[in-house]
C-alpha cells in the first residue's frame, strides 16, 4: 500500500506496539500512538520525531473502560484524519488456574482484548470503506489456534480475534480495504519479566518484539490475512492440526505450568 502514510497504534508504549511505531516512523509514516501511560507515550513520540522527523500524536486512555475506545479512535481521527493503517495491539492476559485467578482482571481483559478491539475495528473499517482504502491489523496470537489451560480466558479471547479478523477479511474482499491478524508465538517483552513468566517452558524460545513488529509491518502493508512470524511457530501450528486435539491440550497444559500461576501480563 504505497500511499499509506498515517498509522494509529494502540498499546504503543511497550513491546510489539512500540517496535512497530519505530519501524513505521523510520519508513516515513506519521503516527498516532495510544496507551494508558501518557509519560511513556510522550517519551516515544519525542524519540521518533527527533530521529525521523515525522509527526507523532499521542492519545492517552484505558481502552478497557466503557466509552474510551470510541473517544480514543475519534481523537486519533481529529489529530491525523482517518488513518491509512489501524493497529489493534493493546491487550493483556491472566495466567493461572481459572478457579484461582481474579475475575475482575479477566473481565477487564475481555473488555480490552475483545470489546475495545471490536469497537475500534467497526469505526475504522466504516471510515476506510467510505474512503475506499485502508489496512486494519488485529493482534491475535498463536494461542488463538489451540485451547490454553492456565491461560484459558486469554487463549479464548485471541481465538475470537483470529476468527473475527478472518471473517472481516472475507467480507471485504473486492474492496481496497484489508484486514490482517498477527499471530506471534511467545515474544520477549518487558511484561514477561515483570510478570515473572520467564520460568514458563513456552517462553524459553521467545522471539524479539522487533522481529515480530517487522513481520507485522510487512504483512499488513501486503494485505496478508494471517501473519505468523517465525518458521518454528508456523511449523508448530501446522503440527498441532495433525495430532489429536487431546494431545494438543495435554502439550499446551504442560508448557503453561509454572511455580506461581497468579500473575497478569499486559501489553502496554
Amino acid at each position: 500500500m504505497e500511499t499509506a502514510k498515517t498509522m494509529f497504534i494502540t498499546g504503543a508504549s511497550s513491546g510489539i506496539g512500540m517496535e512497530l511505531a519505530r519501524i513505521a516512523a523510520a519508513s516515513g509514516f506519521s503516527l498516532i500512538i495510544s496507551a494508558r501511560r501518557g509519560d511513556l507515550l510522550d517519551s516515544l513520540a519525542a524519540e521518533l520525531s527527533s530521529l525521523h522527523g515525522v509527526q507523532v500524536h499521542t492519545v492517552t486512555g484505558d481502552l478497557a473502560q466503557p466509552g474510551v475506545p470510541e473517544k480514543v479512535y475519534h481523537r486519533a481521527v481529529e489529530l491525523g484524519g482517518v488513518p491509512d493503517v489501524v493497529v489493534n495491539n493493546a491487550g493483556f492476559g491472566t495466567w493461572g488456574a481459572f478457579t484461582e485467578t481474579d475475575l475482575s482482571n479477566e473481565v477487564n481483559m475481555l473488555r480490552l482484548n475483545i470489546e475495545a478491539l471490536t469497537i475500534i475495528s467497526k469505526l475504522a473499517l466504516r471510515d476506510m470503506v467510505a474512503r475506499g482504502s485502508g489496512r486494519l491489523l488485529n493482534v491475535a496470537s498463536a494461542a488463538a489456534f489451540v485451547p490454553g489451560p492456565f491461560m484459558a480466558v486469554y487463549y479464548a479471547s485471541k481465538a475470537y480475534v483470529l476468527h473475527f479478523t478472518e471473517a472481516l477479511s472475507k467480507e471485504l474482499e473486492g474492496t481496497a480495504v484489508t484486514v490482517s491478524a498477527l499471530c506471534p508465538g511467545p515474544v520477549e517483552t518487558a511484561f514477561k519479566q515483570r510478570a515473572g513468566v520467564s520460568k514458563l517452558h513456552i517462553f524459553r524460545r521467545a522471539a524479539t518484539a522487533t522481529f515480530v513488529a517487522r513481520a507485522a509491518f510487512d504483512g499488513v502493508l501486503a494485505g496478508r490475512r494471517i501473519i505468523i512470524p517465525g518458521k518454528d511457530v508456523r511449523t508448530a501450528l501446522t503440527l498441532s492440526r495433525l495430532v489429536p486435539r487431546r494431545t494438543t491440550l495435554n502439550v499446551v497444559s504442560r508448557l503453561q505450568k509454572a511455580r506461581d500461576p497468579k500473575k497478569v501480563l499486559r501489553s502496554e
